[in-house]
């Protein structure tokens, strides 16, 4: 029994030295300008390849169609590489945005880009919805309405945000600003996760007749957050997918 318990105790008695140990390891990075820098640059390089790829893709699909002009795929690639561009130059300069004197310009520099996320990413929410729509011929005329709407609602509610914190610095209207933005975040991923599944449900009902048609009926690409999107080529305004 005793030896039962001198096991229990060393056991606990280590575990208290590994957190410990961990925990001064933290704190020691929290505080270290270095370990900081390394993790601000560490992320400038990650938006900035990922900007790039954006770019590539764009430029890729502009020469590959060039004649439907900016078509939604466009469209998306733009904003991703913008949202991304800003996060490697905010990331970039984070010493000197922390260093901002009032504080709403700096909170404006750390939220914007993600709503510009939120905005590209409903973009590519509302093009698998008008497939969606398309492919089981339902109407799509309010689709776009209904994006421009809610991206406009948003934009309103966080400007009207900063514009109050601009004139009146409060803690409690920060933090809902914070929730406001994870709120919206969570819609956009609310929305993929709906409409990316139900496109791909409907695409793999879809009568494929050679591995040349599959390719093109199926096109994947990465984004910022790793996310593999699939979707058809070249979409029939007809309401027929067009390969």
């Amino acid at each position: 029994m005793r030896e039962l318990v001198s096991s229990s105790s060393s056991s606990a008695a280590l575990v208290a030295a590994g957190n410990a140990a961990l925990r001064g390891w933290w704190e020691e990075v929290n505080e270290s300008p270095a370990w900081q820098d390394g993790a601000f640059f560490s992320l400038t390089a990650a938006y900035a390849l990922v900007s790039a790829v954006a770019l590539i893709q764009l430029v890729r699909i502009q020469r590959r169609v060039p004649e439907f002009g900016w078509t939604t795929q466009k469209v998306f690639h733009l904003m991703n590489f913008v949202v991304n561009g800003v996060r490697a130059v905010v990331f970039g300069f984070h010493a000197y945005v922390f260093l901002l004197q009032t504080k709403v310009y700096k909170l404006v520099l750390l939220d914007l880009p993600g709503l510009l996320f939120f905005s590209a990413y409903t973009l590519l929410v509302l093009f698998w919805a008008e497939i969606y729509h398309q492919a089981r011929s339902l109407p799509t005329d309010k689709l776009r309405i209904i994006y421009l709407a809610v991206n406009s609602i948003v934009y309103a509610i966080q400007i009207c945000i900063w514009v109050y914190l601009g004139i009146n610095d409060n803690a409690l209207v920060e933090l809902v600003s914070k929730i406001f933005i994870v709120s919206v975040s969570a819609v956009a991923l609310l929305g993929f996760a709906v409409y990316g599944g139900r496109l791909f449900v409907l695409l793999r009902r879809f009568p494929i007749e050679s591995k040349g048609r599959k390719k093109k009926l199926y096109e994947g690409w990465d984004c910022d957050d790793n996310l593999l999107h699939l979707f058809p080529d070249k979409m029939h305004r007809g309401g027929s997918i067009c390969i």
